[in-house]
């Protein structure tokens, strides 16, 4: 995955119209490009304008800090992912075809920006925000828990999901993929293992 391919996608994930001059979609573009080149840690402000050829007075004027800016950018990915995996189930579909669809929608996207994904794991908990971290995990968890209430689901004994277990789903998912890509993998390379674990912990409720 290229820098190029982390920038478009973060970018395009902010609405047009909540920048008009374009300089807060270009700083996102910049820490994402850095995240792929140097990671999370590793970047610094000076990096981010670098990239998005604009000031440091420029990013100050946008965000707060490196910390919201990454916050920011965070936020627009999840937007993304949590528009499309939806998208990507059929809820009158077999429940364990819907989990499938549900679980490869998500790798899919997380696997078009691998570095952005692993950021998203790794240092979100480390964020000074305690605010910010449960947000991202709850429109997660809110997610899991509406493409689980469908009718094939709930005639199968599955749905609706409780939060304890889409919180493990989701963490064990999360967790998957991060060491996946830590180890030097593709996250698809465990799709088909993430997929029958989901429909194991799913299915044990039935």
């Amino acid at each position: 995955m290229t820098a190029t391919g982390d920038q478009s996608r973060a970018g395009r994930a902010v609405p047009a119209d909540e920048d008009p001059g374009g300089f807060r979609r270009r700083l996102l573009d910049g820490l994402a490009a850095s995240i792929v080149e140097d990671g999370y840690r590793d970047t610094t402000v000076a990096d981010i304008v670098r990239r998005a050829h604009t000031s440091r007075r420029t990013f100050y004027e946008h965000f707060a800090s490196k910390e919201e800016c990454f916050v920011a950018l965070l936020a627009a990915v999840n937007q993304e992912m949590l528009r499309r995996i939806p998208a990507e189930v059929d809820p009158n579909s077999p429940w364990q075809d819907q989990v499938r669809q549900a679980v490869q929608a998500w790798i899919g996207y997380a696997e078009s920006q691998p570095a952005i994904t692993l950021s998203w794991i790794r240092e979100v908990p480390s964020l000074s925000v305690p605010a910010c971290r449960q947000d991202m995990t709850e429109a997660f968890v809110t997610m899991i828990q509406a493409l689980c209430d469908t009718e094939p689901m709930r005639a199968a004994g599955i749905g609706p999901v409780p939060r304890e277990l889409a919180v493990m789903l989701l963490g064990g998912l999360r967790e998957l993929a991060a060491t996946t890509v830590e180890d030097g993998g593709r996250i698809s390379d465990v799709s088909a293992t993430a997929v029958r674990a989901s429909i194991a912990l799913l299915g044990s409720r039935s």
